[in-house]
């Protein structure tokens, strides 16, 4: 294949993808690899792509930050995590991730709390404060704030959360 026709297979492999939904460069490019696109190539095409305004790694952190944080409920810590393993780099993370203050984080951890209290009646004080924790944990919000979280949650639904005001060894 010729550079010209490979410009143009990767060309529509990058329109198919963004088509999808926003992607980073390094995205694109770790695409462009795995299709067989010569890195050369790949870099030619994706600084047109560039030019022309439809790569965009800041604005597609903010996106991501904005839908998976409303939507996937998670923490600033792992949004920080997906969008480094996406190929953004640390300081347009650190902006993206800054969106989310303190405020909001802790209000969406406060609603995960709430739904998963729903279904655990039947629990004792120990497993629901472990279940809870974790689940927060695994969605990226810091030890403290899901301590915070959970304790204040269990005492506003009238369960016993005194496991959670002994001091931890």
């Amino acid at each position: 294949m010729d550079e010209a026709e490979e410009q143009r297979k990767a060309r529509d492999i990058c329109y198919a993808l963004l088509t999808a939904r926003a992607r980073s460069r390094q995205e694109l490019y770790d695409a462009l690899l795995r299709k067989e696109i010569s890195p050369g190539v790949a870099e030619v095409v994706l600084g047109k792509f560039d030019r022309a305004g439809l790569i965009d790694d800041a604005q597609f952190a903010e996106m991501w930050v904005r839908s998976r944080h409303t939507y996937n409920g998670l923490g600033r810590r792992a949004l920080a995590m997906e969008l480094r393993r996406k190929g953004v780099a640390d300081e347009v993370v650190a902006e993206a991730v800054a969106a989310v203050d303190s405020e909001a984080e802790e209000e969406r951890a406060r609603e995960l709390v709430r739904k998963r209290l729903r279904t655990m009646s039947g629990v004792d004080e120990t497993a629901k404060i472990r279940r809870l924790v974790g689940a927060l944990a695994r969605k990226g919000y810091a030890e403290g704030l899901a301590y915070r979280v959970v304790r204040d949650e269990l005492r506003t639904a009238g369960a016993e959360a005194s496991a959670l005001d002994e001091p931890w060894s």
